[in-house]
């Protein structure tokens, strides 16, 4: 992982603030914030693992959405909540990579099962009298590979780009995590193609998912004023606004990070718009979806009242 042309073998993440009288409120919130998002997340995956209910092609994307939420918080909160402790929270070189590329990997993976999402409930509500054909198990696992696909292509392009780089001597990367941009700031060489990768591939994982979120919710809504009965209207309503709240905090802060010129957008700006789909999304998409959704509430009544019986 350690290339030859770099000058450094370390970095010192910057964190969150540099306010001593701030840290400790800091870690303690932020640690709930991550105990949350692995009790929510884990609990979905082990509800929805538990009750066959749930063995449902909506079911199985969101099982991996909570995968993906707290595998991608866990590559960073940890060593976030350690900044606010340590006097230099250092990072070797090789762990700052491996870091970027599995956050990468998860955060686009994340882009792309939201779109498939989107797509499933489209044929739900669209085309309730094939769905069962249409996405069928097989459907399910092609859209899944589909995901991790691109979300492993799209992590190697950034971090191949990224080793190529030559890193000055100054160590200290202004961000609680190694992302793209913080670390393009400190390398000694050009950045062009960097840039130009981070513009075509984040336009791609962000742009591909919104454009088929847009389109599939776009159709859900025409279908949805032609229903006659308001309770039907008022089911299907509820079955996408979970997700639409979800994909808008998701898409919302990823494209305000990346999608403007660094000029335009601080690094502690950019730091706080990082916050939202680093720390947060992934601890209100299981709430959002748990105490949103009908059958996995009942799922969890079904499952504690097993517990109490034996």
């Amino acid at each position: 992982m350690m290339p030859e042309n770099s000058s450094v073998t370390e970095f010192i993440l910057a964190g969150l603030t540099n306010q001593p009288q701030l840290q400790m409120p800091l870690f303690f919130l932020f640690l709930g914030f991550y105990v949350v998002t692995v009790a929510g997340n884990l609990g979905l995956i082990t509800l929805i693992g538990l009750n066959c209910n749930l063995h449902t092609p909506m079911y199985f994307f969101l099982y991996n959405l909570s995968f993906i939420d707290f595998c991608y918080s866990t590559v960073i909160t940890p060593k976030m909540l350690m900044s606010f402790v340590s006097k230099k929270n250092i990072i070797s070189y090789a762990g700052c990579m491996t870091q970027l590329f599995f956050f990468l990997f998860f955060v686009i993976s994340e882009s792309f099962v939201l779109s498939a999402m989107a797509y499933d409930r489209y044929v739900a509500i669209c085309n309730p009298l094939v769905y069962t054909a249409t996405i069928s198990p097989q459907a399910c696992l092609l859209l899944l590979l589909g995901v991790y696909v691109m979300g492993f292509a799209g992590a190697m392009a950034h971090t191949a780009c990224m080793v190529r780089l030559t890193f000055c001597a100054n160590r200290l990367v202004d961000h609680y995590m190694c992302d793209i941009l913080p670390l393009l700031e400190r390398s000694c060489t050009s950045t062009y193609v960097n840039e130009l990768v981070v513009f075509v591939i984040v336009g791609i994982d962000i742009g591909v998912p919104t454009v088929t979120i847009f389109i599939s919710y776009a159709l859900i809504l025409s279908s949805i004023l032609r229903i006659r009965s308001t309770e039907g209207r008022s089911k299907a309503f509820s079955t996408c606004s979970s997700h639409v709240i979800a994909v808008s905090l998701f898409f919302g802060s990823g494209a305000f990070m990346y999608l403007k010129p660094p000029s335009l957008l601080p690094m502690n700006q950019g730091k706080v718009s990082s916050l939202f789909y680093t720390i947060v999304v992934p601890m209100l998409n299981p709430l959002i979806y748990s105490l949103r959704n009908k059958d996995v509430k009942a799922a969890l009544k079904k499952t504690l009242s097993r517990k109490s019986l034996s």
